[in-house]
């Protein structure tokens, strides 16, 4: 193998034709046989150090060396093109967002600066604006940008509200403030990481409880900003969840933020895996009140099978992005400080390195239209319906969801004996060892905890799920408890 210095462009061209032809032969069945195989091999780490044998040779092993790696990762990935892998708040992508990333991977640009990605510049400008116009907000400086996953999102949005309502901070940092902010019970964990990461501490977050449908408890948030302000703290975020981890609730969105605008907090809403549904007029209601938060994480690749990661934070006014993150970089920056609009879109970051995702989900609109995506959307909400309406007529069955689910993700016990067991550690046992058992069935499911009964299923819808692979993922479940016993 001869250096890149040495080949020329047209050589370098043939050599990647070469390689995508490799890929596509091993590539393209795996996708072909996602109906019929979830995972070739599961194992254990330590095993499966063993039957990768990953070996970082001292001299290349070229296109042989490439195609038995390739074969292995393949045998011990999982297969997310199964309509069996239900356990994540994701599922495959499609042929677009494989385009798309090889798109990206030919470009292998940063989009950090405008004089490096022109092009990948304006998409994502123009594909944020174009996300926040469906959220409800019409300011000519509506916008937002990508970040590398939901998490980062969040964790920016706090930031921004930080550097924004106290712009001293951003300079000599939190001394004389004791910040406290306000999540539900049900609220990702990157909010404490994001309070961390700020130097507030895990303790400066407060969680608010939740209904019986995991929704915040407006009354007690409103207590709660209260009895911080009689403390001696000061209030400055709260963040409101748009289709929960686990439930897959939406919070009361409009008295939320009556409470931000009555006490001038920044209100963040979480909408990473529920948020999508902006893309559908049936199910747009659910965000009722969206327009009035601050910052809003939306997660393409989740609901709308983007590729990972593809992540963006949108806002009515992008120049307190900027106002609250950029730094003087002349090595770097040299668009004019007074300037309305920033193209050199890493100033808006606390970063600097940035991948194009945009692009993925700018191709992905192009390709299905809006009509595409709701009508993805709405598909994956009535196959959840169809789920919670079989359980529910399933003595075996407890749904902890409501019926019809407030997201894609449906919870639920097994409860073979006709009811609900009051024994934690029993429903627990059961759960995790079916869930194991399901891996051989061609399902994967995930569980979480209930605070009083033990853990419970919770199997997520995609767009790909059909009615014909929830009615298998029941009797699997079935199968496993009648070998049982």
């Amino acid at each position: 193998m001869s250096l890149p210095s040495q080949k020329s462009s047209q050589m370098k061209a043939c050599e990647v034709e070469r390689l995508l032809k490799l890929a596509q032969s091993h590539l393209l069945p795996h996708i072909s046989s996602a109906d019929d195989i979830l995972i070739s091999d599961y194992l254990p780490p330590q095993k499966l150090k063993e039957g990768l044998g990953l070996e970082l040779p001292t001299r290349g092993r070229g296109e042989k060396g490439l195609e038995e790696i390739l074969r292995k990762v393949l045998k011990y990935s999982v297969n997310t093109w199964s309509p069996g892998f239900m356990d994540k708040l994701y599922a495959s992508t499609d042929a677009v967002g494989v385009f798309s990333e090889v798109l990206l991977a030919v470009l292998n640009t940063n989009v950090h600066v405008y004089q490096v990605s022109p092009a990948l510049t304006i998409i994502e400008k123009e594909t944020a604006s174009s996300i926040a116009r469906l959220f409800g907000f019409t300011s000519i400086h509506a916008g937002g940008l990508t970040f590398p996953g939901g998490s980062a999102s969040n964790s920016t949005s706090m930031i921004i509200a930080k550097n924004t309502l106290f712009p001293e901070t951003k300079v000599s940092g939190n001394i004389g403030y004791r910040f406290v902010v306000f999540t539900s019970e049900h609220g990702h964990y990157s909010v404490e990481k994001a309070a961390i990461l700020l130097g507030l501490g895990s303790a400066a977050v407060w969680n608010i409880p939740v209904d019986k449908e995991g929704r915040m408890i407006v009354p007690e948030l409103e207590s709660a900003v209260q009895r911080a302000k009689q403390e001696g703290y000061t209030p400055f975020y709260v963040n409101a969840g748009a289709g929960t981890t686990v439930m897959g609730s939406y919070d009361p969105l409009n008295a939320i933020a009556d409470v931000c605008q009555r006490h001038n907090l920044w209100m963040h809403v979480d909408g990473s895996w529920g948020g999508s549904v902006v893309f559908s007029d049936k199910h747009r209601y659910k965000l009722e009140g969206v327009h009035r938060a601050d910052t809003i994480t939306v997660n393409p690749h989740k609901m709308l099978g983007v590729p990972m990661t593809c992540s963006f934070l949108i806002t009515g006014d992008t120049r307190r992005f900027s106002k609250a993150t950029s730094l003087k970089a002349a090595y770097l920056f040299h668009g004019d400080e007074d300037e309305e609009e920033v193209f050199d879109m890493a100033q808006m970051t606390m970063g600097c390195g940035r991948r194009a995702d945009s692009l993925k989900m700018a191709l992905g609109w192009i390709y299905y239209g809006k009509e595409g995506y709701e009508e993805r959307i709405n598909h994956a909400f009535e196959t959840a319906s169809y789920f919670t309406t079989k359980l529910s007529q399933n003595t075996n069955f407890y749904l902890l969801s409501s019926n019809p689910p407030p997201c894609l993700q449906v919870c639920f016990f097994y409860t073979p004996e006709g009811a609900l067991s009051t024994n934690a550690r029993k429903n627990a046992t059961t759960t995790r060892a079916i869930a194991a058992k399901l891996i051989a069935k061609g399902f994967m499911i995930d569980y979480s905890p209930h605070p009083i009964h033990g853990e419970f299923f919770r199997a997520v819808v995609n767009a790909s799920t059909s009615r014909d692979t929830i009615d298998r993922l029941i009797s699997a479940i079935e199968e496993h408890v009648v070998l049982e016993n």
